[in-house]
């Protein structure tokens, strides 16, 4: 049986490297949607003979379980998807390296010993594809690397070290995934497209139309120009989907792919590292979890937490060590208790036992605001049974040896999460008063939960997924199908982020049936779970046999009656309140298509109105003249520019000019007094009380005539990713694009506008400058409340050269204080440092920016 192997709690402290446990060994505990791990502590007790566990050795750690024994010693039967084969003595001849093999020829300028390594890794590769798939045939993974030895050769990576160890390590991380030797040969050529000279014609001619297919859906859209990195971002995940709908190896190896990444990220810039790390947060940890890899998932939420908050990071891992010794005690009080009482009751089992992972603990801290030793399931114990029955006796059983915690009882087994994560969760409070979580669950589950679609990986040439695998896939085709409707990058990336997060409630039809829905869904949700024709027709609902308003948040277990009416239409108001991605592209997709029929309509409007002050008639215009102006905007027929005149995207002055170049200039129009004008005619001081300050240095691109001005709820400042929106009659609202708001404009995707922040004065990094212009910003202390803390924050942002604009201090009841500052900065950075600065004062908490002051 494997053992559990003790580790450090800074997850993504430890190099990458074939002679340490790799951070895939240190966060071997759980890693699903119910609880991940941070660490597995040392006790883990069999409570069977060794060897009828022995099959599961490679499923209990990634890389060292598979290594612990040398390869051809291996005596214990090995898992390979789902079946158990027979054990298989391991031959060297079949693992040993062939002369080609040797990577020295293409390593010019590299030590002998990092040659050897090379070479020694890729032997430990065949020998963990050998000893977890027997059957697969090692050939095309050999042909893949001296492939890949000659197209890197004389590449580098930002360590300095060869380019070739990166695909190297993805493929070992896909070799302990259990992955064929197919996906494995396509980890080795994922870069093969996108950093040499190589096609993909070239790829398929070589090793076949699954590896080149895959390797295509891993490239990404480099040949293509994008306005800004966030389209960039946006069509490259939309090509990975689309492909991974074919064939889920896709995601798998970008997912190691991004993992190694993760591992060596100290090699890059601090603003790479940030963008890079914030990335992995948004988009592959929440789809790795998504998936149920679990244990993958852990990892790079983990070194991500450590790049995109090091200070949060540092703290939060000194806390947890603080707390490790006098934890690992009680854990091992338990095991040892829970064990006695296994024997004793003659339930067959294993326990384990885990320190929760830093990442979770820091969600925990933040969305309940408390301090570390509060976190009710920071120690946990999993027990993993032999069967179903087993499990629900032992629940049985655990209640009867301590007093469970009401509301913290989950059937996840009954009712599986959609990643098909399953397994009981009760918390339990032991003597003393100390709260611990206990999941127990099949060893099915187990791997499951830790490993997810990669679990039950087994390739067949006419099925290449099982039927589970297709539920957790369903998700992705119906995404892919909404995302033809989608033309907007923005609007993809805001509808994926949504989808990534799992539903977690559980209602019901009047006849029973379940409809699963996003936490908080409301009434009109479900009404577009059913059908989206009801969705559209709702006017009113039910639940749990109550009229309610149509915003009432759900909860598992109500049973929703839906009222139509035909003829009735959703309304705009509703995109506050809906959850589901579903709802929210059915509403939009109407709004949409009613909205831009009437914003043609005011175009042509406008476009006469302006037309007839500078004597123009329009009639002299045909088509052709329509669309070679909309060209230049970037569209394609009369119809987009005229609602984009419509949305008030486009000045009526410039396109008329566009038209007949000149025509506006001859004859000035009569003065009339426009928004335009009006603003123009106002002081400095008028404008900040209107449109707040700092809205003079933003401008939208190509425009020049159009106002624009700061959004009061989330108050952007220089530095920030910002978007614009058309409003009507008070000119261009510019938004954060981190802001709640954007998410619920996007629906509108017309009447957003490419916006940016006027160039800076070369000094404006400086706080202290009089020439660069400073934007307010709200800053909230949590902190102890203590004597002579305020002197301590007012003194910090005084020597910052930062202006104080408001202060105000309270209590809470629990015996700390929250102090809200209204700050000036200056940009991103400024603001960045200060609350660096106001973090290390002792007795802080937490400090955090609020958007709307």
């Amino acid at each position: 049986m494997a053992n559990a192997h003790p580790a450090s709690s800074r997850a993504g402290s430890q190099q990458a490297g074939r002679g340490a446990a790799t951070k895939l060994d240190a966060l071997e505990g759980l890693g699903e949607s119910g609880m991940e791990l941070e660490a597995a502590l040392p006790h883990v007790a069999p409570l069977k003979p060794a060897g009828e566990y022995a099959s599961q050795s490679v499923d209990q750690d990634l890389k060292s379980a598979v290594l612990a024994e040398p390869i051809g010693t291996l005596s214990a039967p090995v898992a390979s998807g789902n079946e158990t084969l027979p054990a298989k003595k391991l031959s060297a001849k079949e693992t040993a390296l062939k002369a080609e093999d040797h990577a020295a020829a293409h390593l010019e300028g590299s030590t002998a010993a990092a040659i050897d390594e090379v070479d020694r890794n890729f032997q430990t590769l065949l020998e963990t594809v050998r000893a977890n798939r027997p059957g697969d045939d090692l050939e095309i993974i050999r042909k893949a690397w001296q492939f890949c030895l000659q197209q890197h050769a004389g590449q580098k990576r930002a360590s300095g070290e060869p380019y070739i160890i990166h695909p190297l390590e993805v493929a070992q991380v896909l070799a302990e995934l259990k992955m064929d030797s197919t996906a494995i040969a396509a980890g080795l050529l994922h870069d093969a497209v996108e950093d040499t000279d190589v096609t993909s014609t070239e790829i398929g001619k070589r090793f076949g139309e699954q590896v080149e297919h895959i390797v295509e859906g891993v490239t990404k859209l480099d040949k293509i120009k994008f306005a800004n990195r966030e389209d960039h971002q946006a069509e490259n995940i939309r090509k990975m989907l689309l492909a991974m709908v074919t064939d889920i190896r896709v995601v798998i190896i970008k997912l190691a792919d991004r993992l190694h990444n993760m591992r060596t990220l100290e090699h890059l810039k601090p603003e790479k590292q940030q963008k890079i790390a914030r990335e992995t947060l948004d988009i592959y940890a929440p789809l790795a979890h998504r998936l149920g890899m679990g244990k993958l998932r852990g990892e790079l939420e983990d070194l991500a937490f450590r790049y995109t908050d090091p200070y949060a990071y540092e703290q939060l891992s000194n806390e947890v060590d603080s707390l490790r010794g006098e934890g690992e005690s009680f854990l091992n009080r338990i095991v040892a208790e829970l064990e006695e009482k296994l024997r004793e009751h003659g339930i067959k089992g294993r326990v384990e036992s885990r320190i929760k992972r830093l990442y979770s603990i820091q969600q925990k801290l933040a969305s309940n605001q408390i301090p570390v030793d509060q976190v009710y399931d920071l120690f946990a114990i999993r027990v993993i049974c032999n069967s179903v029955q087993d499990c629900y006796a032992l629940l049985g059983l655990l209640h009867s040896i301590w007093r469970p915690v009401p509301g913290r009882i989950k059937d996840f087994i009954a009712m599986p999460r959609p990643n098909l994560y399953q397994s009981l969760h009760t918390t339990l409070i032991a003597p003393g008063g100390h709260q611990f979580e206990v999941q127990i669950r099949t060893e099915d589950m187990h791997r499951v939960a830790e490993e997810g679609i990669a679990a039950h990986w087994k390739y067949k040439a006419s099925d290449s997924v099982t039927a589970k695998d297709e539920a957790r896939l369903a998700w992705v085709r119906q995404l892919m199908e909404w995302q033809r409707e989608m033309t907007d990058p923005n609007e993809f990336m805001s509808t994926l982020k949504i989808d990534l997060y799992p539903e977690e409630v559980y209602t019901f039809t009047p006849k029973g049936k379940v409809v699963v829905l996003p936490k908080d869904a409301s009434p009109i949700d479900f009404a577009y779970a059913i059908h989206t024709e009801v969705g559209n027709t709702t006017i009113g609902a039910k639940v749990n046999g109550r009229i309610v308003p149509l915003r009432t948040r759900l909860r598992n277990g109500d049973i929703v009656e839906i009222s139509t009416q035909t003829g009735h239409a959703p309304s705009r108001d509703w995109l506050s309140f809906t959850k589901s991605s579903r709802a929210r592209n059915k509403i939009k997709h109407w709004i949409n298509e009613h909205q831009r029929e009437r914003a043609i309509e005011i175009g042509k409007k406008l476009l006469d109105r302006e037309a007839r002050k500078y004597k123009l008639s329009l009639s002299k215009f045909d088509e052709a003249d329509y669309v070679r102006v909309a060209t230049e905007y970037g569209l394609g027929t009369q119809a987009e520019l005229l609602a984009g005149i419509g949305f008030g995207k486009y000045s009526t002055r410039q396109v008329l000019n566009k038209l007949e170049p000149g025509s506006t200039m001859t004859a000035e129009a009569p003065a009339e007094t426009t928004v335009g004008n009006a603003v123009g005619q106002m002081s400095d001081a008028v404008k900040r009380v209107f449109f707040g300050k700092g809205s003079e240095s933003l401008q939208v691109e190509g425009q020049d005539d159009l106002l624009v001005y700061r959004a009061r709820c989330c108050n952007p400042i220089r530095g920030e990713e910002i978007i614009g929106y058309v409003t009507r009659g008070k000119g261009v609202a510019v938004h954060a694009r981190s802001c709640s708001n954007v998410q619920n404009l996007l629906y509108e995707s017309d009447r957003r506008i490419q916006v940016e922040w006027a160039s800076a004065p070369a000094d404006a990094g400086q706080a202290n400058t009089a020439k660069a212009t400073t934007y307010p910003v709200k800053l909230t202390v949590l902190c102890e409340d203590r004597a002579g803390l305020l002197k301590e924050f007012t003194a910090i942002i005084s020597d910052d050269g930062t202006n104080i604009r408001s202060v105000d201090s309270k209590p809470t009841a629990d015996g700390n204080a929250i102090v809200d500052f209204v700050v000036e900065t200056v940009d991103v950075r400024h603001l960045n440092r200060l609350v660096l600065n106001l973090r290390k004062v002792p007795g802080v908490r937490d400090v955090h920016r609020v958007q709307k002051i």
